[in-house]
């Protein structure tokens, strides 16, 4: 009898428990059940949920195109010294720098996380979606309800696929069909996710290797001069600006045949193994480098003589005769920047998806910039000068006849320039760091760079006096004809030395002032020198005991010079002093230096005579 009452309140409690199911469903079907679209009303609910599905397109599109950014990071400018601002423009689309260096020298990132991204979309939708004009159907006979003032949008952001939930009131009502809801969930296929982390994968491989700077600094040894020797009798003269210019041309052939090592693998080219960046990047994932002439670009290089490098020769000086050749070493040092756009792109889904972002690329002294450690960033040798302005100074910018001049204000001092500011009718009154000795710099076109010497710990006025620079055609002379051999002509003032290589440099902007003019002139040769061997002796100590007693012994080597063809020689030229006035110049086009020749040397003695001859050579200056 226990057991049958047992079994009697176990199926009572099982009937309860059916029947309090069944009630709850027909309570909550309609939250639990999707309820299903009138075939009336479809066609405006598919018209909204089309809205949701291009919003969401047109946000992925706009986080891929925009470096993961669809509201932008505020604008920074870049400066003279560092080029970047914090955004490339490419094709009119501003795209944030991952890693760029502001304009006063500070290494920034502004890499955005993925809840970042999603939480950019699910904004970029909630605003978009307000948008969606459903006003059609209002004239075929539909009531339609729409709540556009609170809509919620929560975004998923997968591998393979980007979700979207928007909790949105809408009903829809004709005739007697009636559609209430407010969920709506859309889930497009979509490679963002995977876009995404392999754009940070690259990123994280370039700030860890540098190996953007690697290649930067290959480029630079390969096309333009950093280091070398070679033997001759005349000065090695390159034009800074072509330089700058050939290296363009080279680092935009080069930086768009990186690989990563997806794309190698598929390629399988021998030939490519240089330029493949140490990336292995995820199946069906390529990779584009890009960069262009176009973008921002900073180019310095040191030593240089008005944008000139010049490389002296040694060996061809008055009291080196005994040496027997002539040889031209150079070194100079660059500093260099520019940005590459990365581009990762993934076609799985039928149709090519894209995400690109800048990174900033900073060569310093020839060599890459330091690599961030973890998240830190790192500053490029900022100094504190410029970042503590407390002094204020007056500045005052005129000519000779006390006219004012707007110019860009800057300041130096122990080898640290910082940009001050502009003048406003010659006038400046800003903050300047505090330092002694310093320098108060005035540039402005059509005039030469002024200097005022200033303590701004002392004092708090400067007035910076500018010289106007006038532009003069050079016509070169030998013993009275005109002359297009290759000619090296300088000239120095106290302030200031200017270099021309002539006759590919054919013009020179002077202002009023002494000048120490000098002219070398050369000519094509091919003169020969023989391989020499010459002996050369040295005292050295005599054994332990006698080295410890100062005794020494004579020791002979024979040095061996290798044969050498001299390809230029000195054939002309001089030096005078000539001062310049300023009436001079506002009423000529022309300066006319008249040089006096040498004879064409056809042995080492001839080349060292006519260096002896040249120190007394004078020159023939006109104005006209």
């Amino acid at each position: 009898m226990l057991n049958k009452k047992g079994q009697v309140t176990l199926f009572i409690i099982i009937a309860v428990v059916i029947v309090a199911a069944v009630i709850f469903f027909l309570i909550f079907r309609d939250s639990i059940l999707p309820k299903k679209i009138p075939s009336s009303v479809d066609p405006v609910y598919t018209t909204f949920m089309s809205c949701l599905e291009n919003d969401v397109r047109q946000g992925i599109s706009l986080l891929g195109s925009q470096g993961g950014y669809i509201i932008q990071p505020t604008f920074e400018s870049g400066s003279a010294y560092m080029p970047f601002s914090n955004q490339l423009d490419f094709f009119g689309i501003g795209v944030p720098y991952w890693y760029y260096v502001s304009g006063n020298n500070i290494e920034k990132e502004q890499v955005p996380s993925k809840g970042d991204m999603e939480n950019q979309l699910s904004r970029f939708i909630e605003q978009k979606i307000k948008d969606c004009n459903l006003a059609i159907y209002e004239s075929q006979g539909f009531n339609i309800d729409i709540d556009k003032k609170n809509p919620r949008v929560v975004t998923r952001i997968t591998k393979n696929s980007v979700e979207v939930d928007l909790d949105m009131d809408l009903s829809i009502e004709k005739g007697v069909d009636k559609y209430n809801t407010k969920k709506h969930n859309i889930k497009l296929n979509s490679a963002l996710g995977k876009l995404y982390d392999n754009a940070v994968l690259i990123y994280n491989e370039e700030q860890k290797t540098l190996f953007l700077e690697e290649y930067g600094v290959d480029t630079l040894r390969l096309y333009v001069p950093v280091d070398g020797v070679e033997f001759s009798c005349a000065p090695k003269v390159w034009v800074a600006l072509n330089v700058s210019e050939t290296l363009k041309d080279a680092l935009e052939a080069n930086v768009q045949s990186l690989k990563v090592k997806g794309d190698y693998y598929q390629l399988n080219k021998e030939e490519n193994k240089y330029f493949v960046v140490p990336v292995k990047t995820e199946s069906g994932v390529n990779v584009r480098f890009l960069y262009s002439r176009n973008w921002p670009y900073g180019f310095e290089v040191a030593p240089n003589e008005d944008q000139l490098l010049i490389a002296n020769p040694v060996g061809n000086q008055p009291g080196l005769g005994l040496l027997g050749f002539c040889y031209t070493t150079y070194h100079f040092v660059y500093d260099v920047k520019y940005p590459v756009l990365i581009q990762v792109m993934d076609e799985s889904n039928g149709v090519e998806e894209l995400f690109q972002f800048p990174m900033a690329v900073v060569i310093q002294g020839n060599q890459p910039r330091k690599p961030i450690e973890g998240s830190e960033a790192l500053n490029l040798g900022e100094v504190d000068l410029c970042k503590y302005r407390n002094q204020e100074v007056e500045v005052k910018v005129i000519d000779k006849n006390l006219n004012s001049i707007d110019a860009n204000i800057g300041f130096e001092c122990f080898g640290v320039k910082c940009n001050i500011g502009e003048t406003y009718n010659g006038e400046l009154k800003e903050f300047f760091p505090q330092c002694g000795n310093g320098f108060v710099l005035a540039k402005a076109d059509g005039y030469e760079l002024g200097k005022y010497q200033i303590s701004t710990n002392r004092e708090n006025s400067a007035s910076v006096i500018l010289n106007k620079l006038y532009d003069l055609n050079v016509n070169l002379k030998i013993d009275g004809s005109s002359t297009s051999k290759n000619s090296i002509i300088t000239f120095i003032s106290e302030n200031n030395a200017k270099t021309i290589s002539y006759p590919e440099q054919k013009n020179v902007q002077l202002s009023e002032g002494n000048y120490e003019i000098t002219v070398n002139v050369y000519d094509d040769s091919e003169l020969n020198i023989g391989a020499t061997t010459k002996e050369q002796c040295y005292e050295v100590p005599r054994g332990a005991v006698g080295g410890f007693f100062g005794l020494t012994k004579k020791e002979c080597v024979d040095i061996n010079f290798p044969e050498q063809t001299i390809s230029q020689v000195l054939i002309g030229g001089g030096s005078t002093e000539y001062y310049i006035l300023e009436n001079e110049l506002a009423s000529s086009r022309t300066i006319e230096i008249d040089a006096e020749s040498l004879i064409k040397p056809t042995s080492i003695e001839g080349v060292q005579t006519n260096y002896e001859l040249f120190e007394n050579k004078n020159l023939d200056v006109n104005l006209r």
